[in-house]
């Protein structure tokens, strides 16, 4: 989106005419001054708007300036045109992290044929040098629909410019070759692509889904760029370039306010020696210095030879004089960092709006004052409930105009040269908090489905009919007359069982309820055709339906009590929710629904929100509480640790700062003294919300008119304090919040026994965690705090043993001697532990060395590089909620895991897990599996864990999920099994066909499991689609998953196939009729043969038309509808 009036503003005043003549052709420097807020890139995008032809290059000295620019220019400019050229993160040759190597390559190519009008980057970015831009004319490949092309030399370019072979394209920089197909997934690709070949000849070009590798959309053309440059001659074939070698002539450079460009580019050149040497150290072979970097003077003396123009910030001495005559000497006050001084400064005439400092009444005054008011809203929510503030003030409406859009700072341009001057404000400068710039990720990256959930030889599963068994792979086997592919299951005593692979969905893989990490042991095998698992399953399903019986009870109950609903939203509720620092996420605002729907009901409520670390779980109970207080009643937060307390104190306080809201803190933290007091200001009603952690659930604690309890992971409280839970949720409204995620099936199956909300989304501007599998290197534990450091940010040092801690700290302190340590652990005394705690979340302390009291609580959005030394000690939901403690911002943050050099073979690959996947949401579901069974655990109950880790995690679901269907429903009978089909020619999925058995083991699973034709259908489309025409195995297999679904509803018990003849035979107790039936089969002209009255035998015979099986299926389909 673009802010057209912002720019026709700011091209009216006479200063924009005199800047515009001042600009120099070549070379010479102009300086500008007497701009506010983000007026300076308003000011960029009219000159670019000016000069179409010319490129503007905003060179910023660090990342987050750059990004400020950006964010801005393209709110004001518009997206097209805009671009940004990051630095790259490390000092080598090769950038490791595709966010930014495909921001470098997708610029370049950009730049290349003249597509940025505004690009910005930074001191450093202008100082590296690579072999890129002048390889980019080479390595660039754009593939149309009907281009000829050789297969193999498609592979063997993607080789050459950096691709990874793969069988399962699922991340960027990956490509991968099934029969005809090959997926591609480069730079400067929304989603990756599907190219079919028909011979040489590339036939089709379609985008697929990563996670569904299903094809969204249909294309004409798809452009490939390099990842990396590779090849033996590429030193000789393509010199190293800056970017400025790239800028056209005329280009101008604009200098930011406050910029030292020469400090930074001699900074990064002495860093990059001592990075480098450090590199040479642990064995790396890398490129000398000036081989990456130009020289400080050289990089001067090419920004020299374009023009120049420079902000200077408001309040220097030149802005000063500038602003009293209209220029500037710059005498004496050349910035050390300054390249060379301006020979004409430009002055602006505006100045900073006047501060709201969340008063909406100043804020409706302001926009009446004659002065049009422009108010920048990051979303359409929140430009609604700023407009219903405003409007609710009695005063008629309000004259501002509530434009969707965001700028770091409002301005005001004064009505002195133009008809009315302008107030721009922006909503996050009204409610007085820090913007927070979204840039959305550029690729997706996700675990398909099918990886996730794939046996694999030497698994426990668990068969329906036979119990526990080990998993030791596929075979083809001879059957009757045919060739079928069966899965191989070993009972006690090496027994084996040969699961057709239709019968798939029979098998469950076994886990038992507990994290990855735990050491279980492992279930006991069953004996093939032995009693005891059929007792056991019986046990199980009878415990299930007690429990479902018991919770559907309690719902009923739940559902009888009563009490006063509470008030609808106010303006303060909604002034409340104008001040929150982000955007709601789709799931925020349906979870912020709900809860109002219940609150505002005549029930009490008792709601679950489940959501990932980080997902704004809280701010839902931030609003919950306050509309609770609205209503005149008192809010109870209970809280696992004292950590935690502390927090969500901070939390809450924060966000009713500005209303009258008291709030008290009971945990250890507190005096005996101090908790006496909150305790009678509590029962007087003086405390509005009270935040605790289990000295909540004390006796002597009594409320005035407790109206809702908000209980933050349940699951972690004793089975004492959960009765007393219990006793106050019959009378009052219940909040629960969990980040452990809940398993889809068993949310299914309890959806309608409890209020549930899922929280899956995201949110927009929350960065990836780019995750780092190191052993312990002092060089690289000092690179990753001084990098966090130089920043301005602070670090986690996760070291889970009290007894060392103290050492580490030392040894950290003495690796880099600048940082302040400070060490924290669940041993320290109450205040000690308080004081260390509070000192890092003011910013007092840069790096805090602590146990694993961090992992859930603690929230220092400055904080994004984190350390974990041992981290094959903990399972994979610790790690993955550690982690969630960084990345809380627009920043880019770091997580390296340490582990020893010989780290066994099962710790590494679980930790590869979170190496691989930074995204959050849709990356992480390979955790989220492992996550899944704690989530379960806490809500099923201890009293459940047995039968779980009787028939296995999976099994207990899919009988929990009949059981609450059947009670749900009343009890139905059982649907009649399927039909079996038996064929005399091969049929299943070959391996030349699909390679992976994951994939193959995940669609025979599926077909398994398709209830009706339709899903068949559905799956032949995404086969096709993924692997191309299907070979005669394939269709046959497919027929075969659909005669099954047809014939069971018929009754019909098996069908013989033999050539062109076929024999189809109905259960005893089957009432088939036979007029209908004939018909159908002579419309398929077939010839029908009653062999066998009752039960019913025909025999067919094909006589023409259609081969026999897809006659059987067309004929089947007329006379079962229900199968459809």
């Amino acid at each position: 989106m673009s802010l057209p009036l912002l720019i026709e503003r700011l091209v009216a005043l006479p200063a924009f005419t005199s800047l515009a003549r001042a600009l120099p052709a070549q070379g010479g420097r102009v300086g500008v001054t007497g701009l506010a807020g983000s007026s300076d890139a308003v000011l960029l995008s009219a000159l670019a708007q000016r000069e179409p032809n010319r490129l503007f290059v905003v060179v910023a000295d660090q990342l987050p300036e750059a990004e400020r620019w950006l964010a801005d220019v393209q709110s004001v400019f518009g997206g097209d045109g805009v671009a940004l050229y990051p630095p790259r993160e490390g000092f080598g040759e090769v950038e490791p992290h595709a966010e930014v190597a495909g921001e470098r390559v997708e610029t370049l190519e950009q730049l290349a044929r003249g597509a940025v009008r505004v690009l910005v980057t930074t001191a450093r970015a202008v100082q590296e040098r690579t072999r890129l831009p002048r390889a980019l004319a080479d390595a660039r490949l754009e593939l149309r629909r009907g281009d000829a092309r050789r297969l193999e030399d498609l592979t063997a370019h993607l080789d050459a410019v950096g691709f990874e072979r793969v069988v399962l394209v699922e991340d960027v920089a990956q490509y991968s070759v099934r029969g005809g197909i090959v997926d591609v997934y480069g730079f400067g690709m929304s989603e990756p692509a599907r190219l079919e070949f028909w011979g040489d000849t590339i036939e089709e070009i379609r985008r697929f889904d990563v996670a569904t590798q299903r094809t969204t959309a249909s294309a004409d053309s798809v452009l490939v760029l390099p990842v990396e440059v590779r090849g033996e001659d590429v030193e000789l074939r393509y010199e190293r370039a800056a970017l400025p070698d790239l800028f056209p002539p005329g280009s101008l450079v604009v200098v930011p306010a406050g910029v030292a460009l020469r400090p930074e580019l001699q900074r990064t050149w002495d860093e990059a020696e001592h990075h480098l040497l450090l590199a040479r150290r642990r064995g790396e072979d890398v490129p000398p210095r000036d081989e990456l970097l130009a020289h400080p003077h050289d990089t001067v003396k090419a920004l020299e030879r374009f023009p120049t123009l420079e902000v200077i910030g408001l309040g220097t001495a030149a802005a000063r004089e500038a602003a009293a005559t209209g220029e500037a000497s710059t005498e004496g006050e050349t910035p050390a960092g300054r390249i060379k001084p301006p020979h004409e400064v430009v002055a602006f005439p505006l100045r900073a709006p006047e501060p709201i400092e969340r008063d909406i009444a100043r804020l409706s005054h302001l926009t009446r004052d004659g002065t049009p008011t422009v108010i920048l809203c990051d979303n359409a929510g929140q430009a609604e409930r700023l407009e219903e503030l405003l409007d609710a003030r009695g005063e008629g409406r309000s004259p501002a105009a509530l434009v969707i859009g965001t700028l770091a700072g409002g301005f005001l341009v004064p009505p002195r040269g133009t008809p009315d001057g302008l107030r721009v404000l922006t909503d996050h400068e009204i409610f007085r908090r820090e913007r927070r710039i979204r840039r959305a990720r550029k690729y997706v990256t996700g675990t398909a489905l099918e990886q996730v959930t794939a046996l694999k030889p030497g698994d426990f599963v668990v068969h329906l009919d036979h119990g526990v068994g080990i998993y030791r792979g596929m075979t083809t086997v001879f059957h009757g007359e045919a060739t079928i592919e069966v899965a191989v299951i070993e009972y006690e005593g090496g027994d084996r069982l040969n699961v057709p692979l239709y019968r798939l969905d029979q098998v469950e893989k076994y886990r038992a309820a507990g994290d990855v990490g735990d050491d279980l042991p492992p279930p006991k095998l069953h004996k093939l055709g032995g009693k005891k698992w059929t007792a056991q399953k019986e046990r199980t399903r009878s415990a299930i339906h007690e429990m479902t019986a018991e919770l559907l009870q309690l719902y009923a109950a739940r559902r009888i009590a009563g009490r006063a609903p509470h008030h609808p939203d106010g303006p303060w509720q909604k002034q409340l929710e104008s001040s929150f620092l982000f955007e709601d996420t789709p799931d925020q605002r349906k979870a912020t629904a709900d809860v109002k729907g219940d609150m505002e009901g005549a029930k009490p409520m008792d709601r679950l929100l489940v959501g990932d670390v980080g997902y704004g779980k809280t701010e839902i109970a931030v609003r919950a509480a306050f509309k609770a207080v609205q209503s005149g009643r008192q809010v109870a937060v209970l809280v696992p640790t004292t950590v935690l307390a502390e927090q969500h104190a901070r939390t809450f306080g924060d966000r009713f700062a500005d209303f009258p809201v008291r709030i008290a803190v009971m945990s250890r933290f507190q005096t005996a003294k101090e908790q006496a007091l909150a305790l009678a200001d509590l029962a007087a009603g003086k405390v509005d919300v009270i935040i605790g952690t289990h000295r909540l659930l004390s006796p002597d604690v009594k409320f005035a008119g407790l109206g809702l309890i908000i209980v933050d992971e349940e699951h972690r409280f004793g089975v004492k304090h959960k009765e007393r839970l219990k006793q106050l949720k019959l009378e009052t409204d219940v909040l629960t919040l969990t980040a452990t995620p809940i398993p889809r099936t068993l949310h299914q199956s309890l959806a309608g026994l409890r209020d549930m909300t899922l929280m899956q989304t995201p949110p927009r501007d929350r960065s990836p965690v780019l995750t780092f599998l190191e052993p312990w290197d002092d060089g690289l534990i000092e690179e990753g705090i001084a990098r966090e450091l130089d920043r301005g940010g602070q670090v986690f040092f996760v070291h889970n043993r009290i007894e060392t801690i103290v050492a580490v700290a030392d040894h950290i302190q003495r690796i880099v001697p600048r940082a302040r340590v400070g060490i924290g652990h669940g041993q320290m005394k109450e205040r000690e532990l308080e004081a260390v705690m509070k000192r890092f979340v003011a910013g007092e302390l840069d790096v805090l060395v602590s146990t694993l009291i961090v992992e859930s609580g603690i929230d220092v959005p400055n904080a994004n590089t984190m350390f974990v030394n041992r981290a094959d000690r903990l399972g994979l939901a610790q790690l993955y909620q550690l982690r969630g403690r960084v990345g809380r911002s627009h920043r880019r943050a770091y997580c390296y895991l340490i582990v020893p050099e010989n780290v066994d073979e099962d710790a590494e690959r679980r930790l590869r897990v979170l190496e691989h996947h930074t995204e959050l949401g849709a990356g992480y579901r390979v955790a989220l599996k492992d996550m899944e069974l704690r989530g379960a655990g806490n809500l099923l109950g201890p009293e459940q864990s047995g039968f779980v880790h009787a028939v296995g995690f999976d099994l207990y679901l899919r009988l929990l999920d009949e059981t609450v269907t059947r009670m749900l429903r009343g009890d139905a009978a059982p649907p009649p099994p399927p039909t079996d089909v038996t064929l005399d020619i091969p049929s299943y999925l070959p391996d030349d066909y699909i390679a992976s058995p994951e994939v193959k083991l995940d669609l025979y699973r599926r077909l398994g499991a398709a209830t009706v034709v339709d899903q068949v259908d559905g799956l032949r489309d995404e086969v096709r689609d993924r692997f191309g025409p299907l070979p005669p195995p394939a269709e046959a297999y497919l027929a075969v998953a659909r005669l099954r679904l047809l014939g069971a509803p018929l009754g019909a018990e098996g069908i013989l196939v033999h050539g062109n003849e076929a024999r189809v035979n109905f259960r005893a107790d089957a009432v088939p009729r036979l007029k209908p039936l004939a018909a159908a089969f002579r419309d398929v002209q077939f010839q029908v043969d009653v062999r066998r009255v009752q039960p019913l035998s025909l025999k067919l015979t094909r006589l023409g038309g259609s081969s026999l099986l897809d006659g059987l299926v067309r004929a089947l389909r007329t006379i079962s509808p229900d199968a459809r």
